[in-house]
């Protein structure tokens, strides 16, 4: 069966590592899209404006094929990959973790720097509350008043989402459901009913 479903943070959490005198603050935002993610580190860096780096990497979608890394200046491989690190060994997705580093005056060697991203992602992913996120699909269907209580039926056992509805000569309504359980959700109302499936709800045609 296809996965429908993935697993993210609640709520923005913050984390902290302290090494010879430089300071990682690590900052943990769930997301849900590129636009939103862009938000955020903009918003980091004018708030922590005078750090040396905001370093960060993110992920979306349930099969983590859509995810960046950026080292924003540090050596390559030493902050984004370790924090994107994190993010796998939590198992989380649809998450933006950006680490901002106030520098000590010591360097830290290429081991300490991913010792230190590491860390402080960590710091934050371990106080955050993971949630478990279906992924839905939308259809709507047309009907008329004489169904109203079959497909009323079909909503409460499959445990559908309304996200919209309307009631004149016909009636509409817009659904969600896992993605998972959309074609069988789909049949049972065809064939069972014998209700139209449209693929756009209210558009007043």
């Amino acid at each position: 069966m296809q996965k429908d479903f993935y697993t993210t943070i609640k709520h923005q959490v913050e984390g902290i590592y302290k090494e010879k005198g430089s300071k990682f603050l690590a900052f943990a935002f769930p997301v849900q899209s590129e636009n939103e993610i862009k938000g955020y580190i903009d918003d980091l860096k004018k708030k922590y404006h005078d750090a040396r780096h905001h370093c960060y990497a993110w992920e979306l979608g349930p099969d983590g094929n859509n995810f960046r890394m950026n080292d924003d200046g540090e050596p390559s491989g030493t902050a984004g990959k370790p924090i994107l690190g994190q993010i796998h060994s939590f198992g989380l997705t649809n998450i933006l973790v950006v680490v901002v580093r106030y520098f000590g005056g010591v360097k830290l060697g290429t081991g300490g720097l991913i010792q230190a991203y590491k860390a402080a992602t960590a710091d934050a992913l371990e106080k955050a509350e993971q949630t478990e996120c279906t992924i839905d699909k939308s259809f709507s269907i047309r009907f008329s008043y004489d169904l109203m209580n079959p497909v009323m039926r079909v909503i409460d056992e499959e445990g559908l989402t309304i996200n919209a509805q309307e009631f004149k000569a016909e009636c509409k309504m817009t659904l969600a459901v896992r993605e998972s359980k959309f074609e069988s959700i789909i049949d049972r109302f065809r064939k069972s009913y014998g209700i139209e499936v449209i693929d756009n709800s209210f558009d007043n045609s």
